[in-house]
C-alpha cells in the first residue's frame, strides 16, 4: 500500500513515552530510511474505567487540555530522543483520545505496517509482552512488528 500521494509505505508507531516505545520508533525510523516509508507516531489516552469500556471524553475541558498538553510533551520528547531536534518531514505525530489498543488497531486499517514496543507504561512486572501489543498482534489489519527494548 502506498500513501495517497503515491509515496512509499505508511508505518504507524504506537508511542507512550516508555523506553520500549522509543525503541519501536527507532526501529521504524531505520525501516523508513531503508524503504522510503512515512511514519505516523500515534500517542493515545483515555479516562480509565473499572468496567473496561472506554467512556466518552467526560472530563472538564481544562482537565482534558492539561492531559493533552502533557501527552504532547511526552510525544515531543520521544521524537527528540529518536530524531534529534529536527524531526524529518516524513514523520507525522499526533495525540488522540481512545484506548491505545483500539486506536492502534483502527490506525492499522490504512497502514502497511504497525510497530509497537513489547511493553509500555502500564506494564505489569514480569510480563514479556504487554496487553496493547498482544491486542495489536491479534487484531491489526496489517503486519505488526513488536520491538523489544533493552532489558
Amino acid at each position: 500500500m502506498s500513501t495517497s500521494d503515491g509515496a512509499g509505505p505508511r508505518v504507524v508507531v504506537g508511542v507512550d513515552g516508555s523506553a520500549q516505545s522509543v525503541e519501536a520508533l527507532r526501529w521504524a525510523a531505520a525501516y523508513a530510511a531503508a524503504t522510503g516509508a512515512s511514519i505516523e507516531a500515534v500517542m493515545s489516552w483515555h479516562f480509565p474505567t473499572a468496567a473496561g469500556v472506554v467512556p466518552p471524553a467526560i472530563a472538564s475541558q481544562p482537565i482534558t487540555d492539561e492531559v493533552r498538553a502533557s501527552m504532547l510533551e511526552a510525544l515531543d520528547k520521544t521524537l527528540v530522543a529518536v530524531f534529534g531536534p529536527a524531526t524529518p518531514p516524513s514523520v507525522q505525530a499526533r495525540v488522540t483520545y481512545g484506548h491505545p489498543a483500539v486506536v492502534l488497531v483502527e490506525e492499522s486499517r490504512n497502514a502497511d505496517l504497525l510497530v509497537v514496543g513489547n511493553r509500555g507504561q502500564g506494564a505489569f512486572a514480569g510480563m514479556l509482552t504487554g496487553s496493547v501489543s498482544i491486542h495489536c498482534v491479534n487484531n491489526a489489519y496489517c503486519p505488526v512488528v513488536v520491538v523489544r527494548g533493552a532489558p
